[in-house]
C-alpha cells in the first residue's frame, strides 16, 4: 500500500477518505437494492468522488490516473482467466463434458446427501489444486447442473460449491493466497496452515452440519425422481455420454496439482475438450467458434436441460470484466492517494486488546475486498497495516496471517463488484447477493476468527527470543 506523498500534496483526512468510501457503498446499494440496476455506473461515480477528494488533497491528475492504471493492471490476470473460463464452459458443454458430469452426478448423488457431498467434493478438489476459481469453473459448474436436476435452489447449490472451494483454497499448500499470507505476515507456510486448522475446522464443521440439516429437507420427493429420469434421457439422447468425457477435468486437476499457472492450465482443459468435441460429438469448426465466443445454445426440447446448458462463451464474461475494471479503478485511486491508509490508521487508534486487534484485522480484510476489489490486494493491505501492531503486542505472526486469510481470502466472493464475486457469479450463473446467505463457510470463517480472538483461544504469543530474532531480521533488511 502506497505511503509516499508527492510534493505539493498532503495526506487525506479520515473524513475525506470515508466520503469516497461512503459514496461508493451508498451508490451501489441504492442501485442494486432499491432499483435493481447494475452497479457499474455508481462505481464510476465513486471513482469520480475519490478522484475529487484526491485533487482536493493536492494530488495531480497524473498521480490519480496512475493509480487507476495500476489498479486495472492488477486485475488483468483475473480478466484473462475470466475470458478463458468463458470459452472453457462453452466448449465443455459442446464437447459433452458438462452433460456427462451432470449425467453421472444425477445417477450417483441423492438429494439427502447432495449438499454436504458438494461441499466435500469441492473441498477435496480445491485442496488438491489450490484453486477456488479452478474448482468452481470446472467441477462447480457440473455440480450446479446436478443440483438443478435434483430440484435444489441454485443459490443454495452455489453456496455449497463456494464453501468447499474456499475451504480448500485457504488450506492447500498449493494455493497462492495460502503462501502469500504467511510470507507477508512473517511466518512459514506450514505453521500458518496448522494455526488455521483451529478456526477453519470449526467453520467447516458448522458448514457441514448446516448443509446436512438443509439437505434432509430434500430427502423425499418422488416427483423429483421422475424429473431426473427425464433429464437423464434427454442428456443421453443429445450427447455422447461416456467416461472419456471426464478427461478434460482430470487434465485441469493434474496440471493444477503440478503447479502449472492457471491460464495455461485452463487452456489445456479447453484443448482436451475440443478434441473430444470433434472426435466424439461430431462438432465442426463453426460450432466450436460459436460455443467459444457466444456460448453453447441448447435445443433439446426440454426446458430444464436447455436452460441448464445454454451458457458459457467469451461474450458472457464481458459484463463481469467491465465491472472488474471499474472496481479496480476505484481501488487504485484509493490506494495511490493514501485514502486507504487514512482509514486504516484511524482503525488502529481504536485497538485496545488482542481481540479488538484481530477483529480490526478481519474487518479490514472484508473492507479491503469492498474497496480494493481484489483478494490479493486485501491480503497485502491487512498484513502490511497490522504487522507492527501484532509485534508490539507480542503476538506471533501466525495470528496475523490467520486473521488475514480468514477474512480477505474467503469474503472476496461475497462482494458483487470484487473480482472474486464477479467471477463466481458469472461462472456459476447465480448473482452474488443471491448465493451470499448460503455460502456458509465464507461468512462463518471471519465470525469464528473474531470469536477466537476475543475469547483468547489458540492465540499464540511470541517469546523474547523470537522478538529478538525478528528485530535482527528487520535490522538486516533495513541495512
Amino acid at each position: 500500500m502506497k505511503t509516499d506523498i508527492p510534493d505539493g500534496a498532503r495526506a487525506p483526512h479520515f473524513w475525506e477518505a470515508i466520503l469516497s468510501l461512503v459514496s461508493l457503498i451508498v451508490g451501489i446499494s441504492i442501485s442494486i437494492v432499491v432499483y435493481g440496476l447494475d452497479p457499474h455506473v455508481p462505481m464510476l461515480l465513486g471513482v469520480i468522488v475519490a478522484s475529487l477528494v484526491a485533487l482536493r488533497c493536492g494530488f495531480s491528475w497524473q498521480n490519480i490516473q496512475n493509480g487507476m492504471v495500476r489498479g486495472i493492471t492488477n486485475a488483468l490476470p483475473a480478466t484473462i482467466i475470466l475470458i478463458i473460463v468463458g470459452v472453457l464452459i462453452g466448449i465443455w458443454i459442446l464437447a459433452g463434458v458438462v452433460p456427462t458430469l451432470i449425467f453421472y452426478g444425477l445417477k450417483i448423488l441423492s438429494p439427502s446427501i447432495f449438499l454436504p457431498a458438494t461441499v466435500i467434493i469441492c473441498a477435496l478438489a480445491s485442496l488438491a489444486t489450490g484453486s477456488s476459481w479452478g474448482t468452481t469453473g470446472t467441477i462447480g459448474v457440473a455440480l450446479m447442473g446436478v443440483g438443478a436436476g435434483l430440484n435444489f435452489p441454485l443459490p443454495l447449490v452455489a453456496g455449497a460449491v463456494l464453501s468447499g472451494a474456499y475451504f480448500g483454497d485457504k488450506m492447500s499448500p498449493l494455493s497462492d493466497t495460502t503462501n502469500m499470507a504467511p510470507a507477508l505476515a512473517g511466518t512459514d507456510l506450514f505453521t500458518h496452515i496448522k494455526h488455521m486448522t483451529y478456526t477453519t475446522g470449526v467453520a467447516f464443521a458448522l458448514t457441514l452440519v448446516i448443509e446436512i440439516i438443509i439437505g434432509l429437507q430434500y430427502s423425499g420427493g418422488d416427483g423429483d425422481l421422475a424429473r431426473v429420469e427425464t433429464m437423464l434421457a434427454v442428456l443421453k439422447e443429445n450427447f455422447t455420454i461416456n467416461l472419456a468425457m471426464i478427461l478434460p477435468p482430470v487434465v485441469v486437476l493434474v496440471v493444477s496439482y503440478r503447479r502449472m499457472p492457471a491460464i495455461p492450465g485452463i487452456t489445456l482443459g479447453v484443448v482436451a475438450a475440443v478434441i473430444l468435441a470433434v472426435g466424439l460429438q461430431g462438432a465442426n469448426y463453426e460450432a466450436l467458434v460459436n460455443a467459444a465466443f457466444g456460448g453453447y445454445s441448447a435445443d433439446t426440447g426440454n426446458p430444464d436441460v436447455d436452460t441448464l446448458l445454454s451458457r458459457g462463451g467469451m461474450d458472457s464474461m464481458m459484463y463481469t470484466i467491465s465491472l472488474v475494471i471499474v472496481a479496480m479503478m476505484f481501488g487504485g485511486v484509493m490506494e495511490r492517494t493514501n485514502q486507504l491508509k487514512a482509514i486504516a490508521d484511524k482503525v488502529l487508534t481504536m485497538v485496545k486488546s488482542d481481540g479488538s486487534l484481530i477483529a480490526s484485522t478481519v474487518l479490514t480484510g472484508i473492507g479491503a475486498n469492498m474497496v480494493l476489489c481484489d483478494q490479493y490486494m486485501a491480503i497485502v493491505m491487512g498484513a502490511r497495516t497490522y504487522a507492527q501492531a501484532y509485534r508490539e503486542r507480542g503476538l506471533a505472526p501466525e495470528n496475523l496471517s490467520r486473521a488475514v486469510e480468514d477474512s480477505a481470502t474467503v469474503t472476496a466472493n461475497l462482494v458483487p463488484w470484487n473480482s472474486g464475486g464477479a467471477y463466481q457469479a458469472a461462472t456459476l450463473g447465480v448473482a452474488t447477493l443471491a448465493y451470499l446467505p448460503f455460502a456458509f463457510f465464507c461468512w462463518l470463517s471471519p465470525l469464528v476468527t473474531m470469536l477466537f480472538g476475543f475469547m483468547g483461544w489458540t492465540i499464540w504469543r511470541s517469546d523474547q527470543e523470537q522478538h529478538q530474532e525478528s528485530a535482527g531480521q528487520e535490522a538486516a533488511k533495513a541495512n
